[in-house]
Order: C-alpha cells, then structure tokens, then sequence
C-alpha cells in the first residue's frame, strides 16, 4: 500500500508532463484548418511523453485502431513497463476541429487509476449531468427534469436559478434541453465541443459554470468523471443507444442494460490521478501561447487520495530561449 500512495504521490506532475507535450504539439496547428494534423501530432507528442513515464500501464480509453492509429490504442501497454501497474484513459487533444479552427476550450487530457479503475465504456453516445465538489450527495438525478435538478442546485447553493449557468454542446440534439433550462430560469454557455472541458469546468467556481448537461461521447464521460472523483463532484451517465447498431456495440462490450444509470463511482474509482493542458484558451485553463519566445502552457492536475487541485502554469525552456544557449 506504501509503495502505491508513493507512486500516486509522484505520477502527479509527469502526468502534467505528458499533457504539456501534446497540447504544445497540437497548439502548432492552431487555426490552420487542418483537425487531422493538429490530432496527429498531439497522438505522437503524448505517445513518445507517456512511453517515458515509469509506470506499466494498460491503455483503457484511447485513441482506435479502426481510425488507422497504431499509437495510444486501446489495450495497448503505455510506459517504461518498470513502476506503478496502472490503467490509463487519454485524449491527446478534445475536439481537433477547435484546434483547426482556432476555437475555445481545446484540452489534453490524461487519468491514471489503479488497475479496473476505469469503467471501459464502447465509443458511443452517453448522456450526462454532472456539477462539482462540496454539496450534499443526491443533488442531481439524470431521469429529473432540468428544472428539478437546477433548483436543487440552487438551493444548496442559496442562489436563484436564474444565477445558475448551464454548460451544454452546441448541437441540434439538445434544442429540447435547451429550451427546457431557458424555460426554468437559468443561463446557457454553448460549446461547439469539447464536453470534458465543459464537465471539468463545474469544479472551479471561477469557470461560471455551474452544471454540465446533455449528450456526448461516452469515453469522455468516463475521462469527465475521473475528474470530478478526485474532486468531490457528482456525475450520472447513461449509454445513449440510437439504433441496432449501437446496440449491438454495447452488448459486445458487455453493457446489456441500456438504461442503466451509471454514478460517476462506476465510471471512476479508487486511487487516480488527472492532468489537462489547455490548447486553447477556454472557461477554466488558458491555451497555449508564447511570451518573448518562451512557450507557456497552464494546467490542472488532480488526486483523488488527498483531494488536491493544482494549476501549474509551465514556461518551456525558459533559460534556454531567454540566453539564447
């Protein structure tokens, strides 16, 4: 037991490591119209970060093979093979199309458990409510009406609902949702994508945002919930199963009940550790972007043993670029 809270203790900051290197590979196709580029380039900067890092760990939630990579796949061993036995769930950069088109909220994201930490959901759809640390547990209910889950908030908070403001993507699925939280009384920020950003962001109060609603990708809901475990938030997810082919995926991957709800303990539990790096500038992390030639970067990183939230803003090479050796 020593051994492993000492390697938890330790595997904080090379996780901020590993998402430092992608997001500086993936900010170098900011704006450039190219998602496919700004995505391989980030997979090949995490690939070579984590390939360094002393742990044997199994990769959970990646990137797929089905897509052509041969990097960051699932079920692929990550690390030295010397150290900590871990399971690792990654996203090299969310939403490489924010990166090509220069938008908010681009993030590198890492989490590392304890072997079976990590619920190994398919790449489908689910359905999420999430919102962060210090309330009492049952707020939410994903089968609640918006407007019952927002004025339970509320009232914890000791708000009106009309202080509240709603993270939600930005797609035609959600015009219901979003008519129904408009219709309670409470504020929206849209997002184009990136709903790990928009779920982390309910842990900061300085983010604004108060609760994550609506559907994305489930692999995300579990890399979402790593976060909020580590700091005392709530999440519900449900598998969103739209057809038979969705169907079938779930059933293969040995999930038969698709209504059932899944607490963010059953998504993410025992000892983890979460890291993300902003590429873009977004509600709870800055992007990164160069000050006098010095590449600067600004993360969080998270444990669930002792509850710790750090930002670490990084100045790369700074001695290095300033004196010109």
């Amino acid at each position: 037991m020593e051994q492993s809270h000492t390697a938890g203790r330790n595997l904080a900051m090379e996780a901020v490591r590993v998402t430092e290197a992608a997001a500086r590979a993936a900010s170098e196709f900011m704006g450039r119209g190219d998602e496919i580029a700004a995505d391989q380039g980030a997979v090949l900067a995490m690939s070579v970060a984590l390939g360094a890092l002393a742990i044997d760990g199994t990769i959970r939630i990646g990137e797929s093979s089905d897509n052509g990579s041969s990097l960051l796949v699932v079920g692929q061993h990550s690390g030295t093979g010397v150290g900590p036995a871990v399971d690792v769930a990654l996203m090299p950069v969310e939403g490489p199309t924010i990166i090509a088109k220069g938008e908010s909220n681009g993030l590198s994201v890492i989490a590392m458990a304890e072997e079976g930490g990590f619920l190994n959901v398919p790449d489908l759809y689910m359905d999420k409510i999430a919102i962060g640390g210090g309330y009492p547990p049952g707020i939410i209910d994903i089968d609640r009406e918006p407007a019952d889950n927002l004025q339970a908030l509320a009232d914890v908070k000791g708000l009106p609902v009309s202080d509240l403001v709603v993270c939600i993507l930005d797609r035609p699925r959600h015009r219901d949702l979003i008519a129904k939280v408009r219709e309670a009384g409470a504020r929206i920020m849209l997002i184009s994508d990136g709903d790990v950003s928009g779920v982390i962001a309910t842990i900061w109060a300085g983010s604004g945002i108060d609760m994550f609603l609506g559907v994305g990708g489930a692999p995300q809901g579990v890399l979402s919930a790593a976060a909020l475990c580590c700091a005392g938030g709530q999440m519900q997810g449900r598998l969103v199963i739209r057809n038979d082919d969705d169907a079938r995926i779930a059933r293969d991957a040995g999930f038969d009940d698709k209504n059932k709800i899944y607490d963010i303990s059953d998504m993410a539990f025992g000892g983890i550790t979460f890291a993300a790096t902003g590429v873009t500038t977004g509600a709870l992390l800055k992007g990164v972007h160069k000050i006098n030639g010095v590449i600067v970067t600004h993360s969080l990183v998270l444990r669930s043993s002792t509850g710790t939230l750090r930002f670490v803003e990084s100045h790369h090479r700074f001695g290095h670029l300033q004196t010109g050796v």
